[in-house]
């Protein structure tokens, strides 16, 4: 099962029990993919579409417990079943008025914080997609039109998350990228279970990442390390064939020398291994030394 389906699976659990809360429900569902009237029926009519048997159920059981209905549900095999429940006469006027399907969904009472998110759980519920947060961060609602993208969008402004809106193959996407915000919406629908697991993703992503982080900059530490140890031999090497090294400070040659013996460790334990010991800072400006008397034995510009 996808990331997406059980977040709609904890949603379905916990259906709304209060009438407002399943009319604010169902109203978003209506909106995803419900319509009215078609040019065959000679008396009021709603339908809601769907590709998908377990969303024309829950819709169904919503409707029964909701207005006293039973649509009649009708399966369409094409080029793949879906499914269309209808209503007709004054039960379709009664779903009409009280789902605003006609006035606008603006007539709609979503004034507290359960309506939003009931609605917000009903459009997630029908259109909405979610990717695993194993691997990408991305949450999405489709809208079928501006006007509807827009009034989701502000339902869910109402809880401080702004989602961005794009248009595809002729539908409204919401979306929102961002895992801590993600994080957010998967509260607002009651998606506790899906929540924990999303966070838990996050904290091991972000423990890798640390991990990756810190071991290319100590490969890359490493690599400067060897490299600088590389140019300072071959600095000391040209000096010593030259008979420059010879005429040098003790200092100078004592360093010079343990470094040819110790191509590898770095500055610290190279000072270390010195009689008096000496710093790294100190072991870096003899080196440092070293490698600007040779390039001005060679004629380069220090």
């Amino acid at each position: 099962m996808s990331f997406s389906q059980d977040v709609k699976e904890e949603i379905v659990k916990k259906l709304p029990q209060r009438r407002k809360d399943r009319v604010s429900f169902l109203a978003a569902m209506f909106m995803q993919q419900g319509s009215r009237n078609d040019h065959r029926e000679k008396e009021p009519a709603v339908y809601f579409s769907t590709e998908k048997k377990e969303t024309a159920s829950i819709c169904s059981q919503l409707m029964e417990k909701t207005f006293d209905i039973v649509p009649e549900c009708r399966v369409r095999t094409s080029h793949s079943e879906s499914f269309r429940l209808r209503t007709i006469g004054k039960n379709a006027l009664e779903i009409c008025d009280a789902l605003c399907m006609d006035g606008g969904l603006d007539l709609l009472d979503l004034g507290d914080s359960e309506s939003k998110k009931n609605f917000i759980k009903g459009a997630f519920f029908c259109t909405g997609f979610m990717s695993d947060p194993k691997s990408a961060y991305h949450f999405e609602i489709v809208c079928p039109d501006r006007e509807k993208a827009g009034f989701l969008s502000s339902q869910i402004e109402w809880f401080g998350i702004t989602p961005g809106v794009i248009c595809r193959k002729k539908h409204f996407v919401l979306y929102i990228k961002d895992g801590s915000k993600i994080v957010d919406m998967l509260g607002i629908m009651d998606a506790h279970v899906s929540l924990m697991d999303m966070e838990n993703s996050r904290i091991l992503k972000e423990m890798r990442n640390s991990v990756n982080r810190r071991v290319n900059c100590e490969t890359a530490n490493i690599a400067k390390a060897v490299s600088a140890a590389g140019r300072q031999i071959e600095d000391i090497e040209y000096l010593k064939e030259t008979g420059r090294l010879k005429e040098l400070s003790y200092a100078l040659r004592s360093v010079a020398q343990l470094r040819l013996e110790n191509p590898e460790i770095p500055l610290l334990e190279l000072g270390q291994l010195m009689d008096p010991p000496l710093g790294k800072s100190g072991v870096n400006h003899r080196l440092r030394k070293l490698s600007e008397i040779a390039k001005s034995e060679r004629g380069e510009n220090i």
